[in-house]
């Protein structure tokens, strides 16, 4: 109940997110055997055939955040091997606790992130160049906005940020001896202030650090957990396997056989720009878009440049891409999914409208079910077509279906 899990920062949530609920205590778990996982699994399988684990990267390591901070941003991986102060010293790097775990804060800072409101930030929140103790987490922040009723956005988000301007977490009870890396922590004024030789030895920890460190140590925690949860019951387990995927976990879903996530627009190979659903494996779920994406139509607006590049390479035609998601375009989406050697081919409901003139939303920035980088803006989505009226579209359901027999699903 101390932590809030959420996830790091990526493509849709700049600053991380956090979902507010607390973390699993996976050793206390673990003392009877994972047996509140196994009898949840046992009363499942009455019901339902398979089940999809979100964020199933959760059972190899969550992102822990603390509770005076608001944004994911401040979170770290838990559990995780920590940096020992010794290896900082090892690679000529002259370690200042308060330099590379307070903010770093200057009037240079200050005026940019503030602009004409500095002087007022200055007097309310500072005491010369340093946040006074009322407002130093994000969490008092927030409070005393809401306290008193302020609306400026730029302030407070500000004011956030200058409090995750850090360059390392120290760990809780170490007596300053281990340390966790902020993460994107080459985005920050901290160290972008620090001189050449100390960034790229920092530099060297941090990509070790959550690129290599920490594998076979994740390996292990998810091979305590998940045998013990798909030996309980004869469901397919699928899993959402998206964000920053530790290089064991394809090794560990394979190996339990395990469905994974393919999404066209979140290749898992860096050199690609695209995912292609005839090149998903066999154990394996393809879709155009998940609850917390844009639909295919509302991504085909998104970014003319990256639409082109899909057109071109694959959908496979030639020429100038139209400007909004037509019709036949979407189709083509949609049917690339469905002839996909995945086990399985899901589809949001917006994205099968979307092959009809006639069905699909007239606004397609109101088909978004969740956007991850807004707090407020979650689960709004409502069907504009009430089943019964759908299920009497019977020239568009005799022609999807036939599309369903004819890909072999």
């Amino acid at each position: 109940m101390d932590a809030q899990a959420g996830a790091p920062p990526d493509d849709f949530a700049v600053k991380g997110q956090n979902w507010g609920f607390p973390t699993y205590n996976w050793s206390k778990m673990q003392e009877d055997n994972y047996n509140w996982w196994r009898q949840r699994f046992q009363q499942m399988s009455n019901y339902f055939d398979a089940f999809r684990i979100d964020h199933i990267l959760g059972f190899f390591r969550i992102w822990s955040i603390p509770l005076n901070a608001v944004e994911g941003i401040l979170g770290k991986f838990v559990p995780a091997l920590p940096i020992y102060i010794n290896e900082f010293e090892e690679k000529g790097i002259q370690f200042n606790y308060e330099r590379f775990c307070k903010p770093f804060i200057t009037d240079a800072i200050l005026h940019q992130t503030f602009g004409e409101d500095v002087e007022y930030v200055k007097n309310t929140f500072f005491n010369g160049l340093q946040l006074k103790d009322e407002f130093n987490t994000q969490r008092k922040v927030d409070k005393y906005f809401k306290a008193n009723n302020i609306e400026n956005v730029k302030i407070k988000i500000g004011l956030f940020d200058i409090i995750s301007n850090i360059i390392l977490i120290e760990e809780e009870g170490s007596d300053r001896q281990k340390y966790h890396f902020r993460i994107a922590v080459a985005n920050t004024s901290s160290y972008q202030n620090l001189d050449w030789n100390t960034q790229k030895q920092l530099e060297v920890l941090y990509t070790n650090y959550f690129y290599h460190k920490q594998d076979e140590f994740w390996k292990k925690e998810a091979m305590y957990k998940l045998p013990a949860i798909k030996h309980s019951t004869n469901m397919l387990i699928c899993g959402e396997d998206l964000g920053m995927v530790p290089h064991c976990v394809p090794e560990v879903m394979q190996e339990l056989n395990i469905l994974s996530l393919e999404i066209q627009r979140m290749p898992k190979n860096p050199k690609t720009e695209f995912f292609n659903p005839k090149e998903a494996p066999y154990l394996s779920v393809v879709t155009p878009s998940t609850h917390d994406m844009s639909t295919i139509r509302g991504w085909w607006t998104e970014d003319k440049s990256k639409t082109q590049r899909f057109y071109n390479t694959i959908l496979n035609h030639e020429g100038q891409a139209p400007e909004t998601c037509a019709t036949w375009v979407n189709n083509e989406v949609v049917m690339q999914h469905l002839y996909s050697p995945a086990m399985w081919s899901i589809f949001q409901l917006q994205d099968i409208l979307g092959t009809s003139e006639s069905l699909r939303r007239e606004n397609a920035n109101e088909e978004q079910i969740n956007v991850p980088a807004k707090p407020n803006h979650y689960w709004r989505y409502r069907m504009h077509i009430a089943l019964e009226d759908l299920i009497k579209e019977k020239a568009f359901n005799t022609d999807f279906k036939k599309a369903v027999i004819e890909a072999g699903r």
